[in-house]
């Protein structure tokens, strides 16, 4: 017999989110005294910019603090739109935007809307570890497609060709990438574009990182002549203005799914907190210095972390070119005898002995990475790589 206090079977299709159970740990041993570099996180350091505050507490002044609309107000799907189109020549109109409470929530609510059990979702590797969870919990199939380390974590058109079947329902590219800070080369991603177009597959971008690149300038593959049809867009405001906290999110889809989407989000969250979207369409609105900022000093934190990463024995890394993070292969410095014989071990063994907080890359799909996120202070990140260097040498016996 069933006990009737057992939880619901879905529920085990999705695991503990590994960079918060990282977080957690780092936390613990801050309350024990210890001093902890965390590198696990992967959250802007800087404040929010003093106008999106400011905007914040105007809503207060003004007791913008009821009920909206659940898929948010018009002024923010409005500013969404409108900075979209500014910054990639999009042409999207309001019915085809909503708000939501971050973008983990998009993706969440895009996949509960668009899979059914037993579709499948090509996802590269190596992935954000929320990717394969909101799938399996909409009780759609994750396949995998592996990317080519030594270039970069390249994707291309024929990887994913090779993946696709008649279950394939959504092909899931985020560009820049969450671990790895790999960007899709242009010309693939269009490549990519006509492929799913061409088979009637959903092809979705998270663009949660999409302002943040090194070498090129922000594309959205939404721009693309036709794209409206079978391109959805999960976005975020959470790293571009530093305002993790606020929750804002959106998803830029045909009118339909859209529809979907409200109809779920009117059943769950409600509308996302009246405050921030008020802070947000003045994110959008008004000036982007911060951006410009943010991504020259996360441009010169990444050429001394990598540097110094190369410099270690053992270490391999790609140099990243969006996002803030690094992704070094540790496989030279496993060994049965360290006892490291896997990015867990190692971040695990880590953060016991040097206090310093990694992701391990069995959270992302691969087994001798970790992610190094360089979203902190100059200070802190020459505490944590002398630590990792001090902690590879005696691994390594040296």
């Amino acid at each position: 017999m069933v006990s009737t206090l057992e939880l619901a079977e879905r529920v085990s299709a999705i695991s503990v989110s590994s960079t918060m159970k990282v977080a957690a740990d780092a936390e613990r041993l801050r309350r024990e005294g210890k001093d902890v570099v965390d590198f696990s996180v992967g959250e802007p350091d800087f404040p929010t910019p003093d106008n999106i505050k400011k905007a914040a507490v105007d809503a207060l002044d003004q007791n913008f603090t009821r009920y909206t609309n659940a898929g948010g107000v018009q002024e923010l799907k409005d500013a969404i739109v409108w900075r979209h189109k500014t910054d990639y020549g999009t042409d999207y109109k309001v019915n085809e935007c909503l708000v939501t409470v971050g973008g983990k929530h998009a993706i969440f609510n895009l996949m509960q809307i668009l899979v059914n059990p037993g579709d499948e979702v090509i996802i590269p590797v190596p992935y954000w570890v929320t990717f394969k969870d909101v799938v399996n919990y909409a009780g759609g199939k994750c396949v995998f497609v592996n990317t080519d380390e030594e270039k970069g974590f390249a994707l291309t058109a024929k990887m994913v060709e090779d993946h696709i079947t008649p279950k394939t329902k959504i092909i899931l590219i985020n560009s820049p990438t969450n671990p790895s800070g790999a960007v899709v080369e242009r010309g693939e991603f269009e490549k990519i574009f006509h492929l799913a177009k061409s088979k009637g597959i959903y092809l979705m971008t998270d663009e949660c990182y999409c302002r943040f690149l090194y070498e090129e300038e922000p594309f959205s593959i939404a721009s693309m002549p036709g794209a409206k049809d079978t391109v959805v867009v999960a976005g975020s405001l959470s790293k571009t203005y530093a305002m993790t906290g606020w929750r804002i999110g959106f998803v830029l889809a045909p009118a339909s799914i859209i529809g979907g989407i409200n109809k779920l989000q009117s059943h769950s969250t409600s509308n996302p907190t009246s405050i921030a979207q008020k802070a947000a369409i003045e994110a959008l609105r008004g000036p982007q210095d911060s951006v410009v900022a943010m991504l020259a000093e996360y441009r010169k934190r990444r050429t001394y972390v990598i540097d110094r990463l190369r410099a270690m024995p053992a270490l391999k890394v790609q140099m990243p070119l969006g996002a803030f993070y690094a992704y070094p292969n540790l496989s030279g410095v496993f060994s049965e005898k360290n006892g490291i014989t896997s990015g867990m071990a190692f971040a695990e063994k880590l953060l016991a002995e040097e206090f310093v907080a990694t992701v391990p890359g069995e959270a992302f799909g691969t087994d001798s990475h970790v992610r190094i996120s360089y979203a902190a202070s100059m200070e802190d990140i020459t505490r944590g790589l002398d630590r990792i260097e001090k902690f590879i040498g005696r691994q390594l016996g040296k």
